[in-house]
């Protein structure tokens, strides 16, 4: 009781102690480069993967990753020319990413059951191969169906919930403490990074093509079953939890419903999972739409006139594009090196950083719509800004969700985060962007100032969303210490997992019938 209350009463922004995190993880110290050496060779000799091994592993993994968001932000990057070639309103357009995030969102709770229980490098290839097939026959369809266009982009995230939700759950079976913070990091940076390479590859494909955007997207699915030869030559599969246990005991599964009652009751996975939720919502957003917005901004400014042609102006694409590339790699790559030397005095720096980043970012973006009409350049520097402290979160909150949530649960874990964010965040976020827009310009006389401050006016929202962001993880601080020790106490066999009475089955004693544990239970 005396540690609990000791943990529940630290300072909020600081903590004059030493923590035992801070001894852990502290770089310098002779004593911490000994521990990392130890925790290598116990990982070792716990799944049979060498730490290079391992690192090779994460570095397939990063590239699926990148080919998933490269693949899902090509078509924000040709975004125009699809309207145009359509003959589609800006709601329409929004249309096209709500639904491939809406399936994507549904379908992750199954695969997060799947990968809690099954073998989850198998899965992962199922999902990449019917991902790049659906995605590939997405690029022949004719201007004459868009339905037909919403349909391909909606079993493309079929595909893409296959992985997204088992990926990060390798690396923490391969990893402990600071390692799995870095290489979490480093399979984020993947997401900027990919989206800024579907922005670029998009519009550049698209223009070398003589302006056929479905060659744009013939690029991923290519690297797609590249993929697949990585994952089955390269990708083992380690044992669930096996690196974070120090006793024999075999680990105790659940049911469905007893996880998810029991991630319901853990506060730093539900606050933090409504704090990305903000996060999901503004990238979403800006992900969609803001190179339709910065197109519009440049030809009100220079007077360009629309675009007539198949081939658009697509330098504000390639612009925005390697702008969230090194955005990505700054914030993601920031984030973490903030968080790990704020630790050393406050080991709740993971959530703070999230808030402070959301925080900071708001300002900022909102600055990028009100500069746009008189300065490009401004823009683009308050868009860098945004961006880059939007960024910082991407790594700390996975990590935040595998050391609240025991092993037998990341999977799940995984897939009601991804369906809850993508559900309250970018699954409606582009089409609410778009009809918005809609809104404003209704019963207007059309032109292309009003089509820029239509979009202008409903891209603000996302400032506003982003503040709340910070709130939640300012909430989820105060709750982080608790829930983190509870998981390493389970993870340690030092806890027993609650189970309740679906988890039990009746088994005659005496000739009366009693429930008891399906763990104790020999079969």
């Amino acid at each position: 009781m005396a540690s609990r209350r000791s943990l529940d009463s630290a300072p909020f922004l600081t903590q004059a102690d030493n923590t035992e995190e801070e001894q852990d993880r502290d770089p310098e110290s002779q004593v911490s480069d000994e521990e990392d050496e130890d925790e290598i060779k116990d990982v070792l000799l716990v799944t049979g993967i060498s730490y290079k091994r391992s690192v090779v592993i994460v570095m397939v993994l990063v590239y699926i990753n990148l080919l998933n968001y490269m693949d899902r932000f090509t078509v924000a990057g040709v975004l125009p020319d699809i309207a145009n070639d359509f003959k589609i309103k800006d709601s329409d357009s929004g249309l096209v990413q709500t639904v491939f995030i809406s399936s994507y969102m549904v379908l992750a709770p199954v695969f997060g059951y799947l990968g809690d229980r099954y073998n989850r490098k198998y899965i992962m290839c199922g999902g990449i191969t019917f991902w790049s097939l659906i995605t590939l026959s997405s690029s022949f369809i004719p201007k004459e169906h868009f339905w037909l266009l919403l349909l391909t982009r909606g079993l493309v995230g079929v595909g893409e919930a296959s992985y997204s939700t088992i990926a990060p759950t390798l690396i923490a079976d391969l990893f402990l403490a600071d390692q799995r913070s870095r290489m979490l990091s480093f399979f984020y940076l993947a997401t900027p990074v990919g989206c800024g390479l579907g922005y670029i590859v998009g519009s550049k494909v698209t223009s070398v093509a003589g302006g056929n955007w479905h060659w744009a997207l013939r690029v991923t699915p290519g690297l797609g079953f590249i993929a697949i030869l990585l994952l089955l030559f390269i990708v083992k599969e380690p044992p669930r939890g096996a690196v974070e246990r120090k006793t024999d005991k075999p680990l105790v599964y659940t049911s469905w419903t007893s996880d998810v009652k029991a991630l319901l009751k853990n506060p730093s996975f539900v606050l933090s999972t409504f704090g990305f939720t903000t996060v999901a919502f503004v990238t979403g957003a800006l992900a969609l739409w803001a190179p339709t917005f910065l197109m519009r901004a440049r030809r009100v400014l220079y007077s360009h006139e629309p675009c007539q042609t198949p081939i658009c102006d697509s330098d504000d694409s390639m612009i925005f594009g390697g702008i969230t590339c090194v955005t990505g790699l700054l914030g993601v790559g920031a984030g973490v090196e903030i968080s790990r030397r704020y630790r050393k005095v406050n080991p709740r720096s993971d959530p703070l950083v999230c808030a402070m980043g959301l925080l900071c970012s708001s300002p900022f973006l909102f600055l990028s719509l009100v500069f746009a009409e008189d300065s490009l350049i401004a823009t683009y520097v308050f868009i860098f800004i945004g961006e880059t402290l939007l960024s910082l979160n991407w790594a700390l909150v996975a990590d935040i969700l595998l050391y609240v949530v025991i092993p037998t649960r990341r999977s799940t874990a995984e897939a009601l985060q991804i369906v809850v964010s993508h559900l309250l965040g970018d699954a409606g976020s582009p089409y609410l962007i778009g009809v918005i827009s809609d809104r404003v310009r209704k019963g207007k006389p059309d032109s292309y100032l009003l089509q820029f401050h239509s979009l202008g006016y409903a891209l603000m929202l996302c400032s506003f969303v982003g503040a709340i962001g910070g709130g939640f993880f300012l909430a989820t601080a105060l709750f982080i210490q608790k829930d983190r020790k509870k998981a390493e106490l389970y993870s340690q066999g030092l806890l027993e997992v609650e189970e309740s009475a679906d988890d039990r089955i009746v088994v005659p004693k005496r000739g009366r019938s009693t429930k008891v544990p399906v763990s104790s239970v020999l079969i």
